[in-house]
């Protein structure tokens, strides 16, 4: 790229360079074992997700994932914020959780050809919105200094108040029965939109009352605003609908990418544009090349589970978006001060608990609290216990949980408690292990009670994985120095256009090496293993018609 820059008028070679201190070329990014600690994670989290599913069951690996990348860098500066990895990695694989996508992977199985390829350019689409923000939001607590970072919280606090304000309002004023989702007069394409309404509502009056525009209300504007602009210029003015009659939500994630974007430009956060750019693309790779493994897989003619199966190898493969670009950025972004007392620097360090508690109640909460519900259709728990419903007493003991969590925090940070670690890795080890198997377990509570054969390579691969993870984060080595100021990258225009050309073909090659593959493995032939779906032509299909093994022309 500095070769070329220098034969390009107007383009500074320095800008395409990036400059490393000699004293500090022992920080080579992350080991193999740190690779495999963030892949595993994310792949044990979407393993779980899979059974919990949209924006709630996305914040498991999220979360996961974040605090293994912590783990993995071995930054003292790092591991001082591992509570808000945690936190922010939830948030930012959660925006993905409300697409659609089954019948995108069903085209994929169908045996047409254009139908094929249409959906593995979908797929890609997906993942690289999903990869995008979950990259993006892992990547803040690594660039921001501590008053960015932490003027966050009170907007996303409000944000989420105001989201569940209007659950309650919703569900009050309208109770449908049969498809909810369709009978809802709110319905408009099964989108979020009333979600980014009341988001850049929350954000007027804040902002309206605080009389100014702050780094944490400024990114949600960008990011709502976004999402409106993504809905209304594919949906509404050019009227495509990626999976008619599925909800377009794609369309919102699309925006959200692009709301962030413009908010990264403007705040001169090139770091974490190239990384949300990174790891996108390789996020879109992974969704394409899972599903094309699946269906290699599925023609050898075994049966089992192929879908989990699916779901934890684009987890393993998200994992892997998530720490290539992050040990990059390990080797090389400058050392973060948090304990800077300059004059009008701002620590919140109620922040902290606030994290801590977020990731290990709520995260936890707002998916568990849907096992109640199986367990009642299944007759494992009666649906009132002394005259009051089982999911209140569920919500009742939680919320005292949560509580009692916030309050622990809260204190430790006045007067350390004893049981937790002095050192920033041993608190950071301690998250990661108790919030990685608090979710297992919770995946073990939902399927317990109608155990099969079946879900070993669900829940059997999640455990092993799992037990790899605490091997692996517990045994890190853990310490590498930062770079000096001196070795700061410079994230210039042209590195970013090179980074944007070279990512364009490497997902451009992978969408139709996938689509030949598996072309050249099925043919025209259903492969099953999915209901049929066909986008284009006279066979195209709004209603599945699983017919396994049928040809299409």
């Amino acid at each position: 790229v500095g070769m070329v820059a220098n034969h390009v008028p107007g383009i500074d070679p320095r800008d395409c360079r990036v400059k490393t201190d000699p004293e500090t070329s022992t920080n080579q990014g992350f080991s193999w074992a740190g690779h495999a600690l963030v892949a595993l994670a994310l792949s044990v989290g979407w393993g779980i997700r899979g059974n919990f599913g949209h924006e709630y069951g996305a914040m498991i690996p999220g979360a996961l994932s974040a605090i293994a990348v912590a783990l993995a860098s071995g930054r003292s500066d790092w591991l001082k914020r591992f509570a808000h990895f945690g936190f922010l990695g939830a948030i930012g694989w959660s925006f993905g959780g409300g697409i659609s996508y089954m019948q995108v992977i069903a085209y994929t199985h169908s045996g047409h050809s254009d139908s094929a390829l249409y959906g593995f350019a979908c797929l890609t689409l997906i993942g690289f919105c999903w990869a995008a923000l979950g990259g993006a939001f892992t990547a803040f607590p690594a660039f921001l200094d501590r008053s960015r970072l932490t003027g966050l919280y009170v907007p996303a606090l409000i944000v989420f108040g105001a989201w569940i304000f209007q659950d309650f309002a919703v569900a009050a004023w309208h109770q449908p029965g049969g498809d909810s989702r369709h009978e809802n007069p709110l319905y408009w394409f099964d989108t979020d939109w009333i979600g980014a309404s009341v988001a850049l509502l929350a954000m007027a009056v804040y902002c309206g009352v605080r009389r100014r525009v702050d780094f944490g209300s400024s990114l949600v504007i960008h990011m709502a605003a976004g999402w409106w602009v993504g809905f209304a210029g594919f949906v509404l003015a050019l009227g495509f609908r990626m999976t008619p009659p599925r909800g377009d939500n794609w369309s919102g994630g699309v925006g959200l990418v692009l709301g962030l974007l413009v908010f990264l430009v403007r705040q001169r956060l090139n770091g974490v544009l190239w990384v949300m750019l990174v790891s996108g693309s390789l996020g879109g790779i992974a969704f394409a090349l899972a599903t094309t493994l699946k269906l290699i897989a599925i023609k050898s003619g075994l049966q089992t589970n192929w879908h989990s199966l699916l779901e934890q190898t684009y987890g393993l493969l998200n994992g892997l978006a998530i720490s290539l670009p992050m040990s990059w950025v390990c080797r090389r972004q400058p050392e973060l001060d948090d304990e800077s007392t300059e004059e009008g620097s701002v620590r919140r360090r109620w922040t902290s608990a606030v994290a801590v508690t977020f990731v290990l109640g709520v995260v936890t909460y707002v998916n568990f609290t849907k096992n109640v519900a199986e367990w009642i259709k299944l007759g494992a728990v009666p649906p009132l216990l002394a005259g009051v419903p089982a999911t209140y007493w569920y919500t009742g003991f939680y919320a005292l949980l949560i509580a009692t969590i916030l309050s622990l925090t809260l204190r430790h940070l006045r007067r350390p408690l004893a049981i937790v670690p002095e050192s920033p890795a041993g608190r950071a080890q301690l998250l990661f292990a108790i919030l990685l198997w608090w979710v297992v377990v919770g995946n073990y509570e939902r399927v317990l009670i109608a155990f099969k054969a079946v879900r070993l390579v669900t829940e059997g691969v999640i455990f092993v994985n799992a037990c790899l993870c605490t091997l692996l984060a517990f045994t890190l080595d853990r310490s590498r120095a930062a770079p000096t100021e001196a070795s700061r990258p410079r994230y210039g225009l042209f590195f970013l256009l090179a980074s944007f050309v070279v990512c364009a073909a490497l997902v451009a090659g992978n969408i139709f090496g996938d689509w030949w593959v598996v072309r050249a493995l099925h043919g025209n032939t259903f492969t099953g293993e999915a209901s049929l779906h066909i986008r284009f032509g006279p066979n195209a299909t709004v209603t599945p018609k699983p017919v396994k093994g049928a040809a299409h022309p």
